[in-house]
């Protein structure tokens, strides 16, 4: 017979967990190395404080956003002439294909407008 210690963890908490939310907690540390937690727990507290302090922007349409929110309509024009120096910036950072591709389109739409 095999017995395994089982490790008790006190914790202060900021509210007071539903009988639910207690059950999953228990249910993931039992089920998860102690490892992956650590890392989910990282990561949820990182989006949270990013959430809290207004600065959090996720998926592609705040990329795409933060690329062309402020671009005049020379600037767009100058960023189509010199596109593949631009394909190059953007692989560089790390945008898909897919994203280049939405934000030329923006670029194009930019270009065509008339200055005031």
């Amino acid at each position: 017979m095999i017995f395994v210690e089982k490790s008790v963890i006190e914790l202060s908490l900021s509210q007071e967990p539903t009988d639910i939310e207690l059950k999953k907690l228990k249910e993931y540390f039992k089920e998860m190395p102690i490892a992956e937690i650590l890392t989910g727990l990282k990561f949820a507290k990182n989006r949270w404080a990013a959430k809290d302090a207004g600065t959090l922007k996720v998926g592609r349409k705040s990329m795409i956003q933060k690329e062309v929110h402020s671009v005049t309509s020379e600037q767009a024009q100058w960023r189509l002439k010199n596109w593949k120096m631009m394909i190059a910036n953007y692989r560089r950072r790390g945008y898909s294909y897919p994203t280049i591709s939405r934000i030329k389109k923006i670029l194009v739409q930019k270009s065509k407008k008339k200055v005031k």
